[in-house]
């Protein structure tokens, strides 16, 4: 791992972005003893505007908690995507839901269309758990914590009795990543 790795979910409100941008701190900090820090933006609206959350990773003290440069951004609308991958290294990485962007005229660094939001319709029933799909893709792509680290995190940041839903949505994540790997 460099000694600085920056992450940004992007998108709207509502959408639980900011949730699984602590679940994949705390997994950093909590359980695998690396600095981190999360930060989070949204718009006033309670839902439908925009939001992210952005996590920074690394072995040394953070000096700046913002992200400036950033490797890994998943952006689950078009706003985010367009107003955000400016702020994208030219070799970062972006994972963006087929359904929800599809305008990529100004990808830079390499990107992932994946269809998240068609697996939590077909896999969960709803797209409660968008997120969570979300941040498996990631930490699978990325390899930033491990599978063990973000499972305990995420158990302790879900509302009781829905454990079992979250796993269920993280592991799709993992699947849905491995399977774009292994088609490479």
């Amino acid at each position: 791992m460099s000694d600085r790795t920056e992450f940004r979910f992007a998108g709207s409100g509502g959408q639980g972005l900011i949730l699984a941008g602590i679940v994949l701190a705390d997994a950093a900090a909590i359980y695998e003893n690396k600095n981190a820090v999360q930060t989070q933006s949204y718009g006033p609206e309670a839902r439908g505007g925009s939001s992210k959350s952005e996590v920074i990773i690394s072995d040394s003290p953070i000096e700046y908690p913002k992200a400036t440069m950033v490797d890994y951004m998943v952006a689950l609308t078009q706003e985010s995507f367009t107003k955000y991958i400016k702020d994208v290294k030219d070799n970062g990485i972006v994972i963006a839901d087929k359904e929800l962007v599809a305008d990529f005229s100004n990808a830079k660094g390499k990107l992932y269309v994946i269809d998240m939001v068609k697996s939590a319709r077909e896999e969960l029933g709803k797209l409660l758990g968008l997120n969570i799909i979300a941040l498996g893709v990631l930490v699978e792509l990325s390899g930033i914590v491990s599978h063990e680290s973000i499972e305990q995190a995420l158990m302790k940041r879900v509302p009781k009795g829905f454990e079992d839903y979250n796993k269920k949505a993280i592991e799709i994540g993992f699947r849905l990543a491995k399977e774009i790997k292994n088609n490479k």
